[in-house]
């Protein structure tokens, strides 16, 4: 495999993984209250497992080369300041979503952008370990494994994208196409990561503690609450098992 492929290849399998995830959203039936409690436990489940796994042990790494022992800083104030740009999307879209079934949409909303701005530092991420290797002269075989393990783990991040907007907006097709769109960022940003792979270190940790805050404020305001219920042992198993799976694919790969 001659070198373009092989960057090709690294900057869209991890978008490719997660639209093939996604894809799944059309083998599931209508929906009971049970099985949307277990949906979005699973979801829950991935989604914070990858928040710790993906996001802020990958920040802590990053930040201590430049920040030693206070690495913690840019960790902390980037998770704050993702929470606090959630809040603000928050009041932002209260004033395009009423009640009623538009509630649901702005949940819908509110997730489709913290699983995108999750997927920002991943696609950068991609970008920076190939430029990297072109620069240093390394193997360029490393770099794509590296791809291919943020692709493996959005494989499951693809569903527990769907699923819970299909629950929401009630339509498989539009869940579908958002969870894929969520996706398109990291060829895109892993191109930018391709050409700021010299600049885009310092502003690593920054952002992938952002994503974390973003993600995990979404994950308690609006989805813990849907697991827990009369039968929320149903709920939180599949929770435990979202996570389970999330993380040893993050730490395996």
């Amino acid at each position: 495999m001659n070198e373009t492929a092989i960057i090709v290849l690294g900057f869209t399998l991890p978008c490719l993984m997660t639209t093939l995830g996604a894809l799944l959203v059309f083998f599931f039936r209508k929906t009971s209250a049970l099985l949307n409690m277990i949906t979005i436990g699973l979801a829950a489940g991935i989604m914070l497992s990858a928040s710790f796994w993906s996001l802020l042990l990958p920040a802590l790494e990053n930040a201590e080369s430049v920040w030693g022992e206070m690495s913690f800083f840019p960790v902390v104030l980037g998770f704050v300041l993702g929470c606090v740009f959630m809040v603000l999307l928050d009041f932002i879209s209260s004033r395009f979503f009423a009640v009623g079934a538009q509630k649901e949409r702005k949940k819908a909303f509110k997730m489709f952008t913290a699983i995108t701005i999750h997927n920002i530092p991943e696609g950068l991420s991609v970008g920076f370990a190939i430029g990297t290797a072109i620069a240093s002269s390394s193997s360029l075989i490393s770099a794509l494994m590296f791809s291919l393990g943020i692709a493996l783990q959005n494989f499951p991040e693809g569903l527990a994208t769907a699923l819970p907007l299909q629950l929401s907006l009630g339509k498989k097709g539009k869940s579908f196409v958002l969870a894929t769109l969520s996706g398109v960022v990291e060829p895109i940003f892993a191109i930018l990561g391709f050409f700021l792979a010299a600049y885009i270190t310092s502003l690593l940790p920054w952002l992938l503690a952002f994503s974390a805050g973003a993600m995990i404020y979404v994950i308690v305001e609006e989805m813990l609450p849907e697991i827990h219920s009369e039968q929320k042992s149903w709920g939180t198993w599949a929770f435990v098992l979202g996570f389970v799976v999330m993380m040893l694919l993050d730490v395996c790969l």
